[in-house]
């Protein structure tokens, strides 16, 4: 009889063994998003379907949050203090400011892996960054503005603060190809990623340069910007942005510009995810993985504005 319980006893605790372990092994890896901003700008709109679509193809537990203003670093970090709590598996980010590492750190402390996605910081203890090589950015944009003119020719650098590593590099790229081309940088303007203010900085720099012959700007705002004001002073200035939104590209397919320099932000989405779910099997990932960087051409604009439409719809 003791024998009959005690086999009874091995039996079932067998079967709860099992039980525990197959529930451990179906549950779905744990990963959390967080951007910089959401539905104001389709940039981030598009990193977010790309992190979706990870989150169907590689079977993950995912969401992805951002602040509800944009670019509010304090909330960035009472997100960050928030997800913590949660203990995902890997926590995925773009950070505002470097000034967020003080939170990453204590993800770090949990054992709770941090890949950057699009901005990188300075902060030796991220897993990966996962994004847009924006020193090769800059250098194409440069070398595809030259390209269009004639050595001696004058631009002008239209950027963001420099002091953000994503502007900076960018600026040095364009910088170093114009320069080894024999163009000549005529201005440098540091401008606001705001239309408003960017046409009214355009307006002064054709006052006072209205020799110049290109424009690269380190965001696509910016060259919007610039497009418009030439066109409204019926001025033929070629213009090169960065980023490959879509009323950049459409200028493109409409003929207004000749061609363009993209990031992949749906690529930086979908390989971040990808990149967590490796890391949640025990894979070493790379220290940088990039995204890529496309030119825009009459040839391929459509096809781009159709798959950009086709996410954001």
């Amino acid at each position: 009889m003791v024998k009959r319980v005690y086999l009874l006893v091995f039996v079932f605790s067998v079967l709860l063994i099992g039980f525990i372990l197959k529930s451990s092994l179906s549950e779905k890896p744990k990963v959390v998003v967080v951007l910089k901003e959401l539905n104001n700008n389709q940039y981030w709109d598009i990193v977010k379907a790309g992190a979706e679509k990870g989150f169907q193809d590689f079977g993950v537990d995912g969401k992805v949050l951002a602040p509800s203003n944009e670019y509010k670093l304090d909330e960035q970090n009472q997100l960050l203090n928030t997800i913590l709590n949660e203990s995902p598996d890997v926590l995925i980010v773009s950070p505002i400011d470097t000034s967020i590492a003080a939170a990453l750190k204590k993800f770090h402390s949990n054992n709770i892996p941090v890949l950057l996605v699009d901005t990188d910081i300075s902060w030796q203890q991220k897993t990966a960054y996962i994004g847009t090589d924006n020193l090769d950015l800059g250098s194409k944009g440069g070398a595809l503005l030259a390209s269009g003119l004639q050595p001696g020719d004058k631009v002008a650098l239209l950027t963001g603060d420099v002091s953000n590593p994503v502007i900076s590099d960018r600026t040095i790229g364009a910088k170093t190809s114009l320069e080894a081309a024999g163009v000549e940088i005529a201005v440098h303007k540091t401008v606001p990623n705001d239309t408003k203010q960017a046409k009214s900085i355009m307006e002064a720099i054709l006052q006072d340069h209205s020799d110049i012959k290109g424009v690269y700007a380190t965001t696509d705002i910016l060259a919007i910007s610039a497009v418009e004001v030439i066109e409204e002073n019926q001025l033929d200035i070629l213009v090169i942005g960065s980023d490959g939104i879509a009323e950049m590209v459409q200028l493109i397919e409409e003929g207004t510009l000749s061609e363009t320099i993209a990031q992949n932000p749906y690529d930086m989405g979908y390989l971040s995810v990808q990149t967590a779910l490796k890391l949640v099997q025990g894979e070493n990932v790379e220290r940088n993985i990039g995204s890529g960087v496309d030119i825009i051409t009459k040839d391929n604009a459509e096809d781009r504005l159709d798959f950009t439409r086709e996410l954001l719809r």
